[in-house]
């Protein structure tokens, strides 16, 4: 784990990435610096936990192999399969890899992701992470206005 401590402020767009392969990890921390957001790293799983615990990241991406030989062995993508859905409600978290098809909505629910994105769009990724961020916000937005007015209504009796 990373020594080095970062403040993130209200206006930061904080982003968590899990990936073991070096060349996609340097792409997908580029194309998310460019898009604006302050680019966080995991080097293992325990570094994951640790790290998505203390931020309310914007936007996780996780490599299928992250940590692992396999998908099946990623205990980081389990975890967050696992996790509490108001643990991990703020994040859109994109599962990157070999195995999908980029935004198959199919594989993205069969794995309890927001999207998938092969790894043969990487040139492409910046403007996919674009796409699945406002995908998500766009399906989410009914959500969090209902939970705005329940909220604005609670506070309003007693």
């Amino acid at each position: 784990m990373s020594t080095k401590f970062e403040f993130i402020s209200a206006t930061d767009k904080p982003a968590l990435l899990a990936f073991s392969t070096p060349e996609w990890l340097e792409a997908a921390r580029t194309s998310l610096a460019e898009l604006g957001y302050k680019v966080h790293t995991a080097a293992t799983h325990g570094d994951f936990l640790i790290r998505f615990s203390q931020v309310r990241y914007q936007v996780v991406i996780i490599e299928e192999r992250f940590a692992a030989n396999d998908i099946t062995e990623n205990l980081t993508l389990q975890a967050m399969q696992q996790m509490p859905m108001n643990q991990r409600r703020q994040s859109t978290v994109i599962l990157f890899g070999d195995s999908f098809q980029t935004f198959t909505p199919m594989q993205a629910f069969q794995q309890s992701v927001h999207a998938v994105i092969n790894s043969s769009e990487l040139f492409l990724l910046k403007q996919l992470i674009e796409k699945a961020v406002g995908d998500n916000a766009l399906f989410l937005h009914s959500y969090r206005e209902a939970q705005t007015r329940m909220f604005a209504s609670d506070s309003k009796v007693g």
